[in-house]
């Protein structure tokens, strides 16, 4: 809770406090967040999600060990080799709390069928990035838009056109490592 209320409040500062706006700049022109700590303004692993067969409903863990080249153990894509931008799927939880106003709907996070809910961080951008997630490196390759497929079992008529652009990244996993609850996420340039 500490750690959402701090994200928060960088969030807001970074919206108020744009690099050249004199409101914004504090001593020396830094910019007033980075005067706080920078384990308060990370980008998090809000929620994981797995399921081991397509078609099976996703079930949320704590923790899970990203296999460099073949995705997360346990998961329905983890295979030896695996096709890079099926490894790993993110998606926004902004995206979907989003989502839920828009169609006066509460949908769960886990029910969108990613395997990391971020918070805090804008993924669109990204496309071409790599990533730490904790300790793994990944590759943010392409959008993982929603399908029809997913707008059926959730029985939302509209999902498709709503959240099409705001589904998410589908990654390659570079590194080995485990992925847990409340990691941080940075972007390498």
């Amino acid at each position: 809770m500490f750690l959402v209320f701090f994200n928060t409040i960088r969030l807001f500062l970074r919206g108020v406090a744009q690099s050249g706006s004199a409101p914004g700049l504090g001593p020396g022109g830094r910019r007033f967040e980075s005067f706080l700590p920078d384990h308060l303004f990370m980008s998090i692993v809000y929620k994981i999600c797995i399921t081991d067969k397509s078609g099976k409903e996703m079930i949320e863990i704590s923790s899970v060990e990203a296999v460099s080249g073949n995705g997360l153990v346990g998961d329905r894509y983890f295979n030896k080799n695996n096709d890079a931008d099926i490894q790993l799927t993110l998606i926004e939880s902004e995206n979907i709390e989003h989502y839920n106003s828009i169609s006066g709907t509460n949908i769960p996070y886990i029910d969108f069928r990613r395997n990391i809910i971020t918070k805090g961080i804008q993924l669109n951008k990204l496309i071409g990035k790599e990533l730490l997630i904790g300790k793994v490196r990944v590759k943010a390759h392409r959008l993982c838009n929603p399908c029809r497929y997913l707008q059926e079992k959730l029985k939302q008529e509209k999902l498709v056109k709503n959240i099409t652009n705001k589904g998410g990244l589908r990654c390659e996993i570079l590194t080995d490592g485990i992925i847990s609850i409340n990691d941080g996420i940075k972007i390498f340039n």
